[in-house]
């Protein structure tokens, strides 16, 4: 996974609408997460996303969760909750030539991931988010510093993090920021966005 300069930035978002909005602002690395649609829909969303995406040089476009769906359209990249890795066909997945993001937790969840020989693992949530309930507490950025210790890939940090937290968040080892409400959420989003990517642009 590249994570260099903006690559470093990692949206995740609810439609295709988004990417057609953040991708010309020089977004390279996007989610499309998409829950509680039909199933045709979803082909739908994550049919036009590629497409979309690949009007854009060495876009990493990934796809969350329907990995059935990320191989029939032809996705490169997939990211998979600890539940949803548990139940993919791992094998398929491979064969496609799919590269794979994991959600981690937990050290045992951390373990099971890297079994599975991600390009990149995230962590979270590193702070408190209400943007869906959680089972596990706030990681924090000493267990952030931690994981990254163990990584052998890119690690990313998710969940409640804002462009002010952004820095340390940084500072304890995060190889790249995805980010939902931040971006989503602001007053202008696109504007957000460019701060952002002035962010990464900075990074030494």
């Amino acid at each position: 996974m590249k994570t260099a300069g903006i690559y470093g930035f990692y949206p995740v978002v609810d439609d295709v609408r988004w990417l057609r909005r953040f991708l010309p602002l020089g977004v390279r690395t996007i989610q499309l997460r998409i829950k509680e649609r039909s199933e045709a829909e979803i082909r739908r969303q994550i049919r036009e996303a590629l497409a979309v995406a690949a009007d854009y040089d060495d876009c990493q476009m990934i796809i969350n969760d329907h990995w059935r769906e990320a191989i029939r359209e032809g996705a490169t990249w997939l990211h998979l909750g600890q539940e949803d890795l548990a139940d993919a066909d791992q094998m398929a997945i491979a064969a496609a030539g799919i590269k794979l993001g994991i959600s981690t937790h937990s050290s045992s969840e951390l373990a099971q991931a890297l079994e599975a020989r991600p390009a990149y693992v995230a962590l979270g949530p590193i702070y408190e988010t209400t943007l869906k309930k959680m089972s596990w507490a706030p990681q924090g950025l000493e267990r952030l510093s931690g994981w990254k210790s163990r990584c052998v890939v890119p690690l990313v940090a998710i969940g409640g993090i804002s462009l002010e937290r952004a820095p340390a968040v940084l500072a304890a080892g995060a190889d790249s920021i995805a980010v939902v409400s931040d971006v989503l959420h602001a007053p202008d989003p696109d504007e957000r966005v460019r701060v952002w990517l002035d962010l990464f642009r900075e990074r030494p």
